[in-house]
């Protein structure tokens, strides 16, 4: 798995393609010739963009989901409504399709957030909107996911 780290923001072109700033391109150097998997976001209205690689060690996962569970057939049905493949064109454009803008609310501005091993990419006003929830005290958040992690072989606590 490749980290992704930044966060970054560029404009829609006329033709609803987005480009993708350097040093993002350049960290995703290693996947441009496998392709990516653009799909809605499960929790926010922002996409997310799984380089190939990730994409196919996801579904291993979902794979195992035993299809005769409802739930499980349910859940398989929303995480891949909408998904597609894409490709960075030689230009290092990404057209996203229109059904994926929509979801988004993509207009003008778009900012693609690294999530670890993939990239989130929102429309800028949400992404702004997301990032400075002021129901959402982060210092809680954040002790009350990491804060029970007590192994000294990874460096956390």
């Amino acid at each position: 798995m490749d980290t992704i780290v930044g966060t970054y923001e560029c404009k829609v072109d006329a033709k609803g393609r987005l480009l993708l700033p350097a040093p993002l391109k350049k960290q995703l150097a290693s996947s441009l010739q496998n392709g990516f998997v653009l799909k809605r976001s499960v929790f926010q209205p922002c996409l997310e963009l799984y380089p190939m690689q990730e994409w196919l060690l996801m579904t291993e996962k979902i794979s195992k989901l035993n299809r005769f569970v409802k739930k499980n057939n349910d859940f398989i049905r929303k995480f891949t409504a909408g998904v597609k493949i894409v490709e960075i064109d030689a230009f290092g454009r990404l057209l996203v399709p229109k059904d994926l803008v929509l979801f988004a609310s993509i207009s003008k501005e778009v900012v693609f957030s690294s999530a670890i091993n993939i990239v989130e990419i929102w429309d800028k006003d949400l992404y702004e909107k997301s990032i400075s929830d002021e129901e959402l005290d982060f210092a809680d958040l954040a002790e009350e996911v990491m804060g029970n992690i007590n192994n000294n072989d990874d460096g956390i606590s």
